[in-house]
């Protein structure tokens, strides 16, 4: 057998808010809590656990996502009508824009617990070295 990663558990404040609020971005499907998880399957079969922590206690992770254009473009206007900021680059130096990384498009936004999420299309490497950050 390869290896894969199956699952990860992601701190939170509130493990339903943060599972229903990255649900929601991405178009997926809260599953049913199992202890003291609430999980969200992403479409290549890797779940994200949602654990609820003490505030104090949550160390800032990052997550990138890979999604179709299409995709993208649904979690975006998403992200715009939530009237999240967010940012073309993952030190928050271009907030209100976008990235077009490796021919793709990327954003940088936090969920409730002040993780890092990224959405792109291309995989870094994978196309042309656009450094532009139009939106």
């Amino acid at each position: 057998m390869s290896v894969q990663l199956n699952h990860t558990i992601i701190h939170s404040r509130d493990n339903r808010e943060s599972a229903e609020f990255l649900a929601h971005l991405l178009g997926l499907e809260v599953g049913e809590e199992w202890g003291p998880f609430i999980p969200l399957e992403t479409s290549n079969g890797v779940t994200l656990d949602f654990a609820t922590i003490p505030a104090e206690s949550i160390v800032m992770q990052h997550y990138a996502f890979l999604v179709s254009e299409a995709e993208f473009d649904a979690a975006f206007a998403r992200i715009q009508q939530a009237g999240l900021t967010y940012y073309a680059d993952p030190h928050g130096k271009q907030p209100g824009e976008i990235n077009h990384n490796d021919g793709g498009r990327g954003v940088y936004f936090f969920d409730p617990a002040g993780h890092g999420m990224e959405l792109i299309t291309r995989p870094y490497g994978s196309g042309a070295a656009e450094k532009d950050s139009a939106t």
